[in-house]
């Protein structure tokens, strides 16, 4: 999955690019282009990771912060702490309370 060997090396990588093309560029186009492959390269490096892990692009799903969210329910469930109900929304159904708790 993460490989911190591959990780440096892309950074390292992009270090040496952006100081050689601020090297042949002038100075706002060379700090710009070095800015810019600064925010693509991690962009880049990220993308194929989460490809390999079938969380990003083609597959729709996402990863998202949970998961691939595998449980087939969409959104959060919650729990009312009075009652025990499982309800979707702000306040219980059954007792009207809003003390609650997320069920995932």
């Amino acid at each position: 999955m993460f490989n911190y060997k591959t990780y440096l090396i892309f950074l390292f990588a992009s270090l040496a690019i952006s100081i050689g093309l601020q090297m042949i560029l002038p100075f706002p186009y060379g700090l710009g282009a070095a800015l810019a492959l600064f925010i693509a390269f991690p962009l880049l490096l990220r993308r194929r990771y989460m490809s390999r892990m079938r969380g990003y692009g083609d597959s729709g799903t996402g990863g998202g912060f949970f998961g691939m969210n595998s449980g087939g329910s969409s959104g959060v469930r919650y729990v009312c702490l009075v009652c025990n109900n499982k309800h979707k929304g702000g306040s219980c159904p059954r007792c009207g309370s809003k003390m609650q708790r997320a069920d995932f």
